[in-house]
């Protein structure tokens, strides 16, 4: 007896509990669940608590008593963006302000702090709610602390992946310029053999990495056949040993690369992802396809800032766009595994970050598959399919909207009108 009334308490506590978890019911009039090739009509979306219950069309659907009603009727509906390149600790730093040396030199990491509060809140009202940051440009191990507010609830902001203070090489990062006398510090953690890259890769991720990103090119220029020149950074040994310590704790390695030699010994040495990938050559890109090496293109930010016509750098700035399309259309046509990234505060972050869509659709991606490159596409190389990136049973709430077809009209993308995340909304402009 006393066993029984034990079990009709617990059951009775159970169903209090969850009774007491919000239930939020979305009408959708178009929904892009961030996997199928085609959007479904007139869909109605259970949300209980901070994940997605279930999925189902409007005219066979039933509310959940007490639930609230969001009305998207009028709206495509798709899973919360993702960003799979951004530096939240960076601002497109203007020469005339003291450009990138400034952060290092002048500015206090909770100035830094606050700026990014601001960025990582702007992500999020653009329908950005999941971003891996790809290094803090100096700011050691801030993006952690960053992450930390956000889940805390004391800031806004998307889910962040974070990658801590990156990995070059003595000559591959800035500061550069100064007295060789003096030691300058750098935007990245500076080490010099496979011991020292070990090292560094184990305080990385005991201090919190999710990814750890590597520098394996530096400057580039244009050659004297007018060819794009890359300057390697890390050899095979250092990159090797910081991708098989990284694996060995369960999580991946970005490596910033631009062409030529290091490209190729990130490939060679086991990289999860390019990012990057200024030009990629065939070859490169069939070794690419065979080991499953993700890529992440940023184009948008290359057609910023260009330096005058027929300097070197102006050269350069153009070389890099006329080669940056040729290998995206190539990866495309191949296979390769494409995210979406837009190297946020190597750009203002006042610029709108749905300007990558369109260059991606530019050169060679259906609109669809822009989409998945920023949802389910980049959740499988986050390793956290099924979870974020999809809008499906059992995945976190994270919900975007728009008024009109971006499967029309890509740039429609930029004028995002509701942003939920885990469950809450962000935004909601039709109230």
């Amino acid at each position: 007896m006393r066993y029984l009334l034990c079990l009709i308490v617990t059951f009775t506590l159970a169903v209090l509990a969850l009774s007491q978890v919000p239930v939020t019911v979305i009408r959708a009039g178009a929904l892009i669940d961030g996997k199928s090739d085609r959007p479904r009509r007139d869909q109605v979306i259970v949300i209980r608590g901070n994940r997605i219950e279930s999925i189902s069309d409007a005219a066979n659907a039933k509310s959940p008593m007490g639930a609230i009603i969001i009305d998207l009727s009028r709206s495509t509906v798709l899973p919360g963006l993702i960003d799979s390149h951004t530096h939240i600790f960076l601002q497109g730093e203007e020469p005339a302000q003291g450009g990138y040396d400034a952060n290092i030199l002048k500015y206090p990491l909770a100035l830094r702090a606050a700026r990014a509060t601001v960025a990582v809140r702007r992500a999020l009202e653009q329908g950005f709610t999941t971003l891996r940051d790809v290094e803090t440009e100096g700011a050691g191990y801030g993006d952690v602390g960053i992450k930390m507010a956000i889940e805390g609830g004391y800031i806004p902001g998307p889910r962040l992946i974070v990658s801590t203070r990156a990995i070059s090489s003595t000559g591959g990062y800035n500061l550069e310029g100064y007295a060789p006398e003096l030691d300058m510090p750098k935007g990245a953690q500076i080490i010099d053999g496979p011991v020292a890259a070990r090292k560094a890769t184990r305080e990385q991720l005991d201090h919190g990495a999710d990814w750890i990103k590597v520098y394996m090119t530096h400057r580039s220029w244009v050659g004297k056949n007018g060819e794009l020149v890359s300057q390697p950074t890390l050899t095979m040994e250092e990159l090797k040993a910081i991708v098989d310590e990284t694996h060995g704790w369960g999580k991946k390695v970005a490596c910033h690369a631009y062409n030529g030699i290091g490209l190729q010994r990130a490939l060679d040495g086991g990289c999860d992802s390019i990012e990057h990938g200024l030009e990629i050559t065939d070859a490169q890109i069939a070794q690419m396809v065979k080991q499953g090496t993700w890529y992440c293109p940023t184009l948008a930010a290359y057609y910023h800032d260009w330096a005058p016509a027929g300097t070197p750098n102006g050269q350069r700035d153009r070389k890099r766009v006329a080669e940056h399309g040729v290998s995206l259309q190539k990866a495309v046509k191949a296979g390769v595994k494409i995210v979406f990234g837009t190297d946020m505060g190597g750009i203002p972050w006042t610029e709108p970050m749905a300007q990558e869509f369109p260059r991606m659709t530019e050169f060679g991606m259906s609109p669809m598959d822009t989409i998945r490159s920023a949802s389910s596409r980049a959740a499988e190389m986050l390793d956290m399919e099924g979870q974020i990136g999809v809008i499906a049973p059992g995945a976190y709430a994270d919900i975007i909207a728009v008024n009109g077809d971006p499967l029309r009209d890509i740039k429609m993308l930029g004028d995002v009108t509701f942003v939920m995340k885990d469950g809450k909304v962000f935004r909601n402009e039709g109230k």
